[in-house]
């Protein structure tokens, strides 16, 4: 395989070795390993098709995997295979301004695809917390939101088009510059499929203005329940921030131990509001200051303990780096750390962190809450020793409980993360067996085999299930 596949690229574009297994065995879900048989990194459209070619024809199953950030197992080479990184797939295309456009390849990282533009006042508004090294192929894949989704939303409300390579090496153009075409909106299955329809080469993103007026505002509590009430009642109030993040006692722990950063004294949640506006700069500053006003007196009356406003860029930077830093900063605290992603209306929020609280406590585990409170997007963060088995199939049980109570107040069992290996058993929560065999079609309109990205999403892939069991809860 290694030989052959380097007459296909070049020798220095196949890795393999135990090594290379070993850092391509996962994603960020770290409970979940699968050793590849190697890796291949491809430097354009035309490899990438090449590889999956000789695959098929050889009946070896291939996973594509961008930053390897995913926290769901989408980048787990389930039954091993070759995994098609495209780590040197880094570079952008076409810039277009006149239509508010770019193409770029899908191993270049979120943020470059911002900074490229930033000059010309735009910038492509999806913006996960790895979105320094998390890339736009895995943010396709996964539908990946950010704490500015809330408002300019995820990120299928920003890919015009893309250029895929289907299970059978076949080069396929989805979309383009002009939304809206007609004819079976087949496109939007790519969109959040995992790379289990095709691996996406390609894309043209949409540019948005970048705001003209911004205020940042951070706001202690001193419980959790005063903070969740309040984003509920922001929210009702009829602001709409650009972001509403919240983060509780355990990140903050954790951000003091990495940076030092320091709270008023009592607090136990942070809120992060951002509200901006894309008016011109005079109305754009006064509709942004009413804003951060009401968003201030609803958290007073919520018993806020101190609200510190951003006066520049530079304070506000600084009050982001808590949240953007808050997971990285949870390796102070453990080696290992499962980030879930269920999803609530809301006003459930006040349960929903109390059971996720208790749920914790009972399984024996730690827990560390830092999310997308506007939008209802759950992300417990559960950090423990992954080489305990014992540690490792707590933090599971208690994942699949909040889950499963996240689905009975009427939410999802995915935002952002993905489904992957970790949330497949789950999908019947949500899904009749009628839901999940029209889901199976829609993805033989491209895939009808086992080969591309397999074992993951749905539950019904049979010949999965002895590999989920060597899967479940393997420590190394």
């Amino acid at each position: 395989m290694v030989s052959e596949l380097g007459r296909i690229l070049s020798p220095e574009q196949v890795l393999s070795g135990p090594g290379a297994q070993r850092a391509y065995d996962c994603d960020a879900y770290s409970v979940d390993r699968s050793k590849p048989m190697c890796i291949v990194l491809p430097e354009s459209t035309e490899q990438v098709a090449a590889v999956v070619r000789w695959c098929a024809a050889n009946l070896v199953p291939f996973t594509g995997r961008g930053a390897g950030t995913g926290l769901s197992g989408g980048a787990l080479p389930a039954l091993g295979g070759v995994v098609v990184s495209t780590k040197r797939m880094n570079q952008i295309v076409e810039i277009d301004i006149p239509n508010r456009c770019l193409k770029a390849q899908a191993g270049i990282a979120n943020k470059r695809l911002s900074d490229a533009v930033k000059d010309q006042g735009l910038h492509f508004a999806p913006d996960p917390s790895s979105q320094s090294v998390s890339t736009l192929g895995g943010n396709i894949a996964e539908n990946a939101g950010g704490p500015h989704t809330l408002k300019y939303g995820v990120t299928a409300q920003h890919i015009l088009g893309v250029t895929m390579v289907d299970p059978e090496g076949e080069i396929l153009e989805l979309g383009g510059k002009v939304p809206g075409g007609p004819g079976f909106d087949f496109f939007s299955l790519i969109v959040g499929s995992e790379g289990t329809v095709g691996l996406v080469t390609e894309a043209w993103v949409k540019l948005t203005p970048l705001p003209t007026a911004v205020q940042t505002a951070l706001i202690a509590f001193p419980t959790i329940r005063d903070a969740t009430e309040t984003v509920a009642e922001i929210i009702a109030s009829g602001v709409i921030p650009a972001a509403l993040e919240m983060m509780d006692r355990g990140i903050l722990v954790a951000l003091e131990a990495a940076f030092g950063l320091k709270y008023p004294e009592g607090t136990a949640a942070l809120l992060l509001v951002e509200c901006d506006s894309n008016l011109s700069a005079e109305p754009a500053g006064e509709l942004v200051q009413r804003e951060i006003e009401t968003v201030a007196a609803i958290c007073q009356a919520h018993n806020a303990i101190d609200i510190s406003i951003a006066q520049d860029e530079a304070e506000r930077q600084k009050l982001w780096h808590a949240r953007k830093k808050g997971v990285g900063a949870m390796g102070r605290l453990a080696p290992s750390i499962v980030t879930h992603d269920g999803v609530i209306p809301r006003s459930k929020l006040p349960e929903m962190l109390d059971f996720v609280y208790e749920v914790a406590e009972r399984h024996g585990v730690k827990v560390a809450n830092l999310f997308h409170a506007g939008d209802g997007n759950l992300h417990p963060c559960f950090y423990f020793d992954d080489r305990d088995p014992k540690q490792v199939h707590a933090v599971i049980e208690a994942g699949e409980e909040i889950i499963r109570k996240c689905v009975s107040l009427g939410g999802s069992v995915t935002g952002e993360h993905g489904v992957g290996v970790e949330k497949q058993d789950l999908l019947p929560l949500m899904f009749t067996p009628d839901d999940l065999r029209l889901q199976a079609m829609a993805k033989q309109i491209f895939n009808q085999g086992n080969l591309c990205n397999p074992c993951k999403i749905l539950p019904t892939e049979k010949s999965c299930v002895e590999h989920k069991k060597r899967w479940r809860g393997v420590a190394w």
